[in-house]
């Protein structure tokens, strides 16, 4: 088996960790008295509704929406599908109908809210006196600005009529459980798609003090709204969500965990750098290249053959008009700091199949791609200077394109040093 074979096999060995039917029948709830309803939103919220429909012993009803593409078809469970990173009419439509599929039930009811990645953008509905092109100019400004995914998100709920708590509160009186498919460093589940059914502590103003910290420029009209008290978000001690539970049923940790149990079965050591690293693509990339420089040519911190693996969500500043995504920013940036290095082969990609807005979900990388691209008349510093890691790995035909995976648990990176 090659490298890259090896390293694809510890990628989906992290994808099935993740599948919707295990991680499912792990955490459901009783069946109530009274209708069951679903709703939900996320890049895997069709594949999670679905195991749902053949898990659950009695009728169901719902609506969830997902990514153009990513839609399975149902038996009683409608998908709906919408635009993201940036949202669109159709997303506008969704949030309507997830409030619909809520509305008039009794204490007797439950809600089951299936919520994973990418639903903060597939559930717009901006508030009054605010349009959708206001929400994707908001979109725009957080995306472009580097800034954590905890930090965009905490701003998104306060700019927003279902997020931050708000589809639970309308839920009310009925109970609602919250099962999510985590993407988010530390997986706090009231983060994840902007929380529409789990609200949190942080507050409108610590929200504005954000904008300061990452110096995040927001379009007039939204920071107008976010700087009117009448703007924050439900209050996570509010009577109506007493009832509620909350279930973090899929995360980078377990899907880590598996990938390093695959390679050990593979007779190749696995190392957890860790689940939860932010910051920079470039920079993280830098860090974990000098670790594997150190492991290639002293055998330190740990001795080769091993795989170091580690997840969560890096970012990227725009500081050009290229194409590409956090993952192959990462890897790029990896790339040159590794220029000549030996045995070290890389695969970093994200979970749900889609890195950015391309058709990939990353590429591979190794001591040897920089000075391939120069044999091409290419720069690998060039690209990097203009976010442009989609252009440079597609060139050498490096690009990891698995399609849709049906979940999402973050951002997967694997690099095996021989």
């Amino acid at each position: 088996m090659n490298d890259r074979m090896f390293l694809t096999g510890l990628f989906n060995a992290a994808i099935n960790a993740a599948d919707p039917l295990k991680a499912l029948q792990r955490r459901l709830p009783a069946p109530p008295s009274g209708r069951t309803v679903v709703v939900g939103a996320g890049k895997g919220a069709a594949q999670l509704a679905r195991a749902f429909e053949t898990l659950w012993p009695t009728p169901v009803s719902g609506v969830v929406v997902t990514r153009y593409g990513y839609g399975v078809e149902c038996a009683h469970i409608r998908v709906m599908e919408a635009a993201h990173p940036v949202p669109d009419p159709a997303g506008l439509d969704a949030s309507a109908a997830l409030f619909d599929a809520v509305k008039g039930l009794g204490p007797n009811d439950l809600v089951v809210a299936l919520v994973c990645g990418g639903g903060s953008a597939l559930l717009p509905a901006p508030p009054e006196g605010l349009t959708l092109e206001d929400e994707q100019a908001l979109n725009r400004s957080l995306m472009a600005s580097g800034a954590p995914i905890s930090v965009m998100n905490a701003i998104r709920k306060h700019v927003s009529t279902i997020k931050g708590g708000r589809l639970a509160a309308a839920s009310h009186p009925a109970r609602v459980v919250t099962l999510v498919v985590s993407d988010v460093p530390g997986d706090d589940p009231a983060q994840v798609a902007s929380g529409p059914t789990v609200p949190d502590s942080i507050s409108r103003i610590r929200a504005l003090r954000y904008l300061d910290n990452y110096r995040i420029d927001l379009p007039p009209t939204v920071l107008r709204h976010l700087q009117n008290p009448n703007a924050s978000a439900p209050d996570p001690t509010d009577p109506v969500f007493a009832c509620n539970d909350v279930h973090v049923v899929a995360s980078a940790a377990l899907s880590l965990d598996a990938a390093a149990e695959r390679a050990e079965a593979g007779g190749i050591p696995a190392v957890i750098l860790s689940d939860a690293i932010e910051g920079e693509a470039r920079e993280v990339a830098r860090v974990h290249a000098a670790i594997a420089r150190q492991i290639q040519r002293r055998n330190q911190p740990f001795s080769k053959p091993l795989v170091l693996l580690s997840g969560g969500e890096t970012t990227v500043t725009l500081r050009g008009n290229g194409r590409g995504g956090r993952n192959t920013e990462f890897l790029l940036s990896l790339a040159l700091a590794l220029d000549g290095v030996q045995g070290v082969t890389a695969l970093a990609a994200d979970t749900d199949g889609i890195d950015g807005t391309q058709d990939n979900a990353g590429a591979f990388a190794d001591g040897l791609t920089c000075a391939r691209l120069r044999e091409l008349a290419r720069d690998p510093a060039e690209y990097l200077a203009n976010n442009d890691s989609y252009t440079a790995f597609d060139a050498l035909g490096d690009l990891f394109v698995p399609g849709p995976t049906g979940t999402n648990v973050n951002d997967f990176r694997a690099i095996l040093v021989q």
